[in-house]
């Protein structure tokens, strides 16, 4: 059986998005980037809103810590979630 584990991944700080995924009624954990150390290192993909860098929408999916497949960019957004899972099965 496939391990799989889904995560959220943003800029803003721990207490934000845990009001966010509150909110949004999320049935995934949201990790916190907010010293940008994961954006840097992996050079991903951002843009600046009223003074804070935001990651730009992407699906990275890894094994064993190695990514294999990014999908960027997510358009539409809606779409993206059935485009990742129909990789998943054709790998």
């Amino acid at each position: 059986m496939l391990d799989t584990r889904l995560y959220g991944l943003s800029t803003q700080t721990t207490d934000y998005q845990a009001e966010a995924a509150t909110r949004l009624h999320l049935p995934f954990p949201l990790l916190s980037d907010a010293a940008l150390e994961l954006v840097r290192a992996l050079a991903l993909p951002t843009f600046e809103v009223d003074g804070m860098t935001l990651v730009r929408r992407l699906t990275l999916v890894a094994n064993d810590g190695v990514i294999e497949k990014v999908f960027y960019p997510v358009f539409p957004p809606d779409a993206s979630a059935d485009t990742a899972l129909a990789w998943l099965r054709e790998g």
